[in-house]
């Protein structure tokens, strides 16, 4: 019998409020189901994310939403259509931004528009009209006649979003956008992306940067081996999973000293490798209690974020690694 999630949160709104509307969405290579029946929805005019590691499904998602892939199983309407059926549809309403930024390079950014725009039917003179308007839009309006290749990493995935852009679509989905980027060139991205959706156009985006996901997601899912965890506003998963607070110690220290910790204080407590990660909404009783220890130890205390989430709801961290990193660079002795 095939594995479903069950639809999180409140009931579904209605289908002319949706953008996306999928249930039991199942995606299979041969024997490899990367997409393991995942129940979700997407309003119109929200940006939603999917936050997980690489191979969490992500991408195979975002594939059958833009009809770059088939449905294996499941029913998932976009923009009310049936993906199963109406597949070239979609791609007419739908912008993508892909992982690779795929443009050609030999030609000039203004020709990478309007060569793409006529993939859509526009004539000479829309296409102009419209590679001048997102150009702007952009912010490479100035560097129109120059090749591709001489273009920054940060132009390049702008373009990208420009070329996406193009057609006017209802739905832009935006296969981590911002991978690969300074954070000068990824703030610059997210300022587009905020107006995008201020214009009312809905965004659908897969990320594994924390930050990235907080600023620009209304909600979001996180993914991991093909099925859904959890689901919400980034800040209500934080409070739920994990609390405001977090402090690193290394677990040798917390075998040896951690007993005796008021109850309730440390709301939950995990140990991955070497480290142990202390949950807490008191963080500075916490750090107090910990100072009065007879051997001070090494923290780290900081605020929660979806990565503690992740590490919360899976036992590791967002960059699929065996074991969370201590991070010893930022560790000080408590000077309580």
């Amino acid at each position: 019998m095939e594995e479903r999630t069950p639809a999180a949160g409140p009931a579904a709104p209605p289908q002319a409020e949706l953008a996306v509307s999928a249930r039991g969405l199942t995606k299979r290579y041969g024997d490899f189901i990367a997409v393991r029946g995942i129940d979700f929805d997407v309003r119109r005019g929200e940006c939603f994310g999917f936050l997980g590691p690489n191979g969490a499904g992500k991408s195979s998602t975002m594939r059958m939403l833009y009809g770059r892939t088939e449905v294996s199983g499941g029913r998932l309407t976009v923009l009310g259509l049936d993906a199963a059926r109406d597949a070239r549809k979609i791609k007419m309403r739908v912008g993508v931004v892909p992982q690779e930024s795929n443009l050609d390079s030999e030609l000039t950014v203004r020709e990478n528009l309007e060569i793409f725009a006529r993939f859509y039917g526009m004539t000479r003179a829309e296409a102009r009209r419209r590679a001048r308007r997102w150009l702007e839009f952009v912010g490479l309006e100035a560097v129109a006649a120059q090749r591709v290749e001489e273009l920054s990493g940060g132009m390049q995935r702008r373009l990208v979003i420009a070329r996406a852009l193009l057609h006017e679509p209802e739905l832009v989905v935006l296969d981590e956008p911002t991978t690969g980027l300074d954070p000068a060139a990824r703030h610059a991205i997210w300022q587009k992306l905020q107006q995008l959706k201020e214009s009312g156009v809905t965004l659908i985006l897969t990320t594994h940067y924390m930050d990235e996901a907080h600023r620009l997601c209304d909600r979001l899912v996180v993914m991991d081996e093909g099925r859904i965890l959890a689901e919400g506003p980034p800040g209500r998963l934080v409070e739920e999973h994990v609390g405001r607070d977090v402090v690193e110690l290394p677990a040798a220290w917390w075998q040896a000293h951690g007993a005796g910790l008021p109850e309730g204080l440390v709301r939950r407590q995990l140990r991955i490798g070497q480290a142990v990660f202390l949950y807490t909404d008191d963080a500075p009783a916490l750090l107090q209690r910990l100072g009065a220890a007879p051997e001070a130890p090494r923290y780290l205390a900081r605020q929660t974020n979806l990565e503690d989430v992740f590490l919360a709801l899976t036992g590791r961290d967002l960059d699929d690694g065996d074991e969370l990193r201590l991070h010893a660079a930022g560790m000080a002795t408590s000077a309580l």
